[in-house]
């Protein structure tokens, strides 16, 4: 996900797109408990995207 989409997006959007990656990193720590994650650079991924969308939303 690019920085540039995600400017563009409305707070509520960006919201909704937090929970879902919040939601989809728990899903994959897991995963990960279990062994059952074959891409473990996903999470690393997720985490960044994270990190971007509440950057966005700070600056808003």
């Amino acid at each position: 996900m690019k920085t540039q989409e995600l400017q563009k997006l409305k707070a509520e959007e960006l919201h909704q797109r937090l929970h879902d990656k919040r939601k989809r990193a728990q899903e994959i720590r897991m995963s990960l408990a279990t062994s059952k994650v074959k891409n473990i650079k996903e999470l690393r991924e997720v985490k960044k995207d994270i990190a971007r969308i509440l950057t966005i939303l700070n600056t808003k």
